[in-house]
């Protein structure tokens, strides 16, 4: 495989310099077209988001290809090329399909597990089909990435916990409640991390949502923005009645939600579950709250805590997936050498049966038409029987892909075998 990969991510560089570097959604076609006309590339891939730019692309006659890569990223911006450079990594080879298998499968991302970038890489490649810079290589490589990706999803738990307060809130919610659709959600206060808790709710299907807040424009705002409907902020302990989960983040530096009110609320429920998520700092909800019965309440620590025990089984899960990772980049080595031998060995093979052939021809006198026939018969056998055990050692996966290629190159002289077409 001749594709070379250039890149920076989160752990090589700061945001300062990958957004200069990052190449914006709508200019990706045009950058493929000047790696493929200024760049000579026949093949090229740009995987740009917030947390990495990489180049794939394979050999260019205008010269080094990991050198043109980098001409092509110091383009994006006048920046110094010795700052990038020290910001820059390269793979070629096994390591490059190592990366771009981990890449697909989030192993390389800021929280392992994410599924956006299985996502982000898919349009790259076919940003790349639209720009016609897909060739054999890029057509080989990533449709595997992308098996390799969904593989350790369907096979690891890596994915299935929350690691973010807004998603450990939707798992909690599903403990507690089940499903999510006939849900209400009553959101007191403006805060930001509350609203992000109630947009995780909203995308897992909780459909009903009502605002309260003390300033009447900053519930109208949230409304704009997540739907549902202002309730006024005295009316909270009313509404809190219909209401199944309560997210409080409000600016106030004392408790705006007590055990008293509760407890009336939890009687005219029935005793229906109530989820109190607390969001403040300082909380706005009195820990006496979580003593009732059937009103669970979590605040920031509690959903921390909930984070840290699950990024510790992502990081278990992790550790299969790698395994999985190395399996598959040997699989498709392997497989990627077959297929490149497969003309040689087809060449290699007519060459013995050639030989064994022309030995027959040389002493066929004597042999009448039906013996010469059951002779040739036998002699192809015997050839394919000596070429049988020199084909398997030539396929055979090897740790270093250029001692199959000096293999290769022996028996070529040896048998005196050119080059097929």
């Amino acid at each position: 495989m001749s594709l070379s990969l250039v890149g920076l991510n989160h752990k090589t560089a700061p945001i300062e310099i990958r957004e200069l570097i990052a190449v914006p959604e709508e200019e990706i076609g045009s950058a493929l077209s000047s790696l493929s006309t200024e760049y000579g590339f026949q093949e090229a891939m740009i995987l740009s988001t917030c947390n990495r730019v990489e180049v794939i692309a394979d050999r260019s006659a205008k010269g080094d290809t990991i050198e043109l890569i980098k001409r092509f990223l110091q383009s994006q911006h006048s920046l110094d090329p010795a700052v990038l450079e020290e910001c820059l990594y390269t793979y070629q080879g096994k390591q490059l399909i190592s990366h771009v298998f981990r890449v697909a499968s989030s192993l390389d991302s800021m929280i392992q597990g994410e599924p956006q970038i299985l996502g982000q890489m898919k349009q790259a490649y076919v940003h790349s089909e639209n720009a016609e810079v897909v060739g054999d290589q890029l057509s080989l490589l990533l449709p595997r990435a992308f098996f390799v990706a969904k593989r350790i999803r369907t096979e690891t738990r890596i994915a299935n916990s929350a690691v973010s307060v807004g998603s450990a809130a939707v798992e909690l919610a599903r403990k507690i409640f089940g499903e999510l659709p006939d849900k209400t959600i009553l959101l007191l206060g403006a805060g930001k991390m509350g609203e992000l808790v109630v947009k995780n709710l909203l995308s897992s299907g909780v459909s009903n949502i009502l605002v309260a807040n003390r300033t009447r424009e900053r519930s109208e705002q949230l409304v704009d923005r997540l739907g549902g409907r202002r309730v006024p902020f005295d009316e909270v302990e009313t509404h809190l009645v219909k209401a199944d989960i309560l997210v409080v983040s409000t600016g106030s530096a004392s408790h705006v939600v007590n055990g008293t009110m509760i407890e009336r609320v939890i009687r005219q429920r029935r005793y229906a579950p109530l989820f109190v998520i607390d969001i403040s700092v300082p909380r706005n909800v009195s820990p006496e709250v979580n003593e009732i019965d059937n009103v669970f309440l979590f605040d920031i620590d509690d959903l921390e805590s909930v984070i840290a025990t699950n990024l510790e089984e992502r990081e278990r899960e992790a550790d299969l997936a790698e395994r999985i990772v190395r399996q598959e980049v040997d699989a498709f080595l392997d497989y990627h050498a077959s297929r490149d031998l497969g003309p040689f060995i087809r060449s290699f093979r007519d060459r013995i049966e050639q030989i064994c052939l022309d030995e027959l021809m040389i002493n066929r006198n004597g042999l009448n038409s039906d013996d010469f026939e059951k002779a040739e018969k036998m002699v192809r056998k015997i050839a394919r029987r000596i070429a049988h055990p020199l084909t398997v050692q030539i396929k055979r996966p090897e740790s270093d892909p250029s001692f199959r290629e000096r293999k290769v190159e022996m028996i070529k002289k040896a048998f005196e075998i050119d080059d097929p077409e």
